[in-house]
């Protein structure tokens, strides 16, 4: 049967998405489902790992129904992933240990502070390109192995498995305890705090600080193998045998998806977070204003593209707390409306800090606060107000890049869920004075992980056929004036210290 197609499985932070393309990069199908967000106390975010396969499996089939699509049509499928989260089972049974212990979880900050007062955050951001901070699946291995009696032991034996959602997912796709692949890619590994970015290898002295048996580990891959991570099952979702072979975190995915393959090209995802990446090519830039240099892209073993990236805690999340939360929407898309009827956010702030404040602040005692609140704001200025700190969090990003690699940008590319909002993108433009440009395909996340397995099996020949596919759906031109950007965002900056070192340390909240 020809191979018309390469699937993607989207395994985001709130739901999981399985995509179908074709060659030029257009969505034939597509289905999506959420999962559960539980939250067992303050500053703890967990996943059910099963109720994640669970709905890996639902969207396979649902996706593969609505577009018409025989598996066999499909020549192979990519996985792109909520990193960070993180997901230890039992190697014989596919049984989650716990619950997984999501990227935003706070719960491992005693843990890093303790490798703080050690002195150890410099050679860790040294090896690893990463900062000590609660955001990364290190901390979260050495939590779950202290906690749980007799783990440590499991692990060293080799009984247990840790894994991000990429790992989990791909092994349960090729066979699970039947043989399933225990893999990573590059760009995952970096982000564990426990690789090396420049041997690519588990870090010998990282694990051994925080007591971590490398039998635990997946092994590293790059992230378009031609090699094959391995084959789904017959008794799985598809129903036949597809290669798997593409791997990417979620937001190196949209780096390779919005074909941002040359040094100096930068992309900006809206999702439950905000992350924005600007690929160095082969150069690894040590940052010096609070972003972590990570592995951008893999495509031969042993090889890396590296990048700068700004990770932003709480964005879309903070809509989904003004409708869950407070009420104030029924809906996301309910924003622009709401937010356009008012010329300003009333001289109130909103600092949405529920998980202490990532790049460039790098604060986990951090909490959010709205301020500037007088009896004239309003609904709308609140709702305004969180659609600001959206656009001004991304500029506290884009400040430090360009200090970080002198590269001053002209333009944004822009993809995720939140950028069909037009009076957001519109605000963006505005508040960072650069063209944000927009994809006519939003989702490009999952196209990049397709992307990446589409290469490993030559759907496509090279990245010149992928930067073919790149269609511009509308720019953004900046029409503030830099009087009014520059007041707004010193405006934004007082704010931000107001939510500076709010809890106090030997505090659980």
């Amino acid at each position: 049967m020809e191979k018309k197609y390469v699937a993607a499985i989207d395994q985001g932070t709130t739901g999981t998405r399985f995509m179908v393309f074709d060659h030029s990069g257009q969505v034939v199908s597509s289905a999506y489902r959420e999962h559960r967000q539980i939250y067992p106390q303050a500053g703890w975010v967990e996943h059910d790992p099963l109720e994640i396969w669970a709905r890996t499996q639902e969207v396979i089939g649902e996706a593969l129904e609505k577009g018409h699509v025989d598996p066999r049509e499909i020549s192979a499928i990519g996985v792109t992933n909520q990193r960070e989260t993180t997901l230890i089972w039992d190697r014989a049974t596919g049984q989650p240990i716990c619950n997984a212990i999501v990227w935003q979880c706070t719960r491992t900050r005693e843990i890093c502070q303790e490798l703080l007062d050690q002195g150890l955050e410099e050679m860790i951001r040294n090896k690893s390109g990463l900062v000590i901070a609660t955001y990364f699946s290190g901390p979260k291995i050495k939590w779950i192995l202290h906690n749980l009696p007799g783990l440590r032991e499991r692990a060293k034996k080799g009984e247990i498995l840790f894994g991000n959602m990429d790992t989990w997912i791909i092994w349960n796709l090729t066979g699970g305890p039947q043989g399933g692949a225990h893999i990573t890619d590059y760009s995952n590994a970096s982000r564990t705090m426990l690789m090396n970015l420049k041997t690519l290898d588990w870090d010998e002295e990282i694990l051994e600080i925080l007591d971590i048996p490398r039998l635990l580990l997946p092994q590293i891959r790059s992230s378009s193998d031609r090699n094959l991570y391995g084959f789904t099952t017959v008794e799985g979702p598809l129903g036949t045998p597809i290669p798997v072979s593409g791997d990417l975190g979620d937001q190196q995915a949209a780096l390779f998806g919005q074909a941002c393959f040359a040094p100096g090209e930068a992309k900006n995802t809206y999702g439950t977070g905000n992350f924005m990446l600007l690929n160095t090519g082969g150069r690894m830039i040590p940052s010096k204003s609070g972003l972590l240099t990570t592995v951008a892209y893999s495509l031969e073993t042993g090889q890396a593209v590296y990048a700068l990236e700004g990770s932003i805690a709480i964005t879309g999340a903070a809509i989904q707390w003004l409708r869950d939360n407070l009420g104030l929407i029924g809906d996301a898309a309910e924003t622009e409306e709401i937010a356009s009827s008012v010329e300003d956010s009333g001289g109130c702030y909103f600092v949405p800090a529920f998980s202490g404040l990532f790049a460039p602040y790098w604060d986990m005692y951090a909490r959010g606060a709205i301020v500037g609140l007088t009896r004239y704001v309003n609904r709308a200025h609140l709702v305004r107000a969180t659609l600001e700190a959206i656009c001004y969090q991304s500029r506290d990003v884009l400040e430090a890049m360009v200090a970080d690699s002198g590269v001053q940008l002209k333009s944004l590319k822009v993809d995720g869920g939140a950028v069909k909002n037009n009076f957001l993108m519109q605000l963006q433009a505005d508040i960072l004075g650069i063209k944000v440009i927009r994809p006519k395909i939003n989702e490009t996340t999952a196209l990049g992980a397709a992307y990446a397995a589409g290469l490993a099996v030559g759907f496509w020949e090279g990245l010149d056929d992928l930067k073919t596919n790149c269609v511009v759906d509308r720019e953004f031109v900046p029409t503030w004036d830099e009087a009014r950007r520059t007041k707004g965002y010193n405006y934004w900056k007082k704010a931000v210290e107001r939510t500076r070192d709010w809890v106090e340390r030997d505090s659980s909240s």
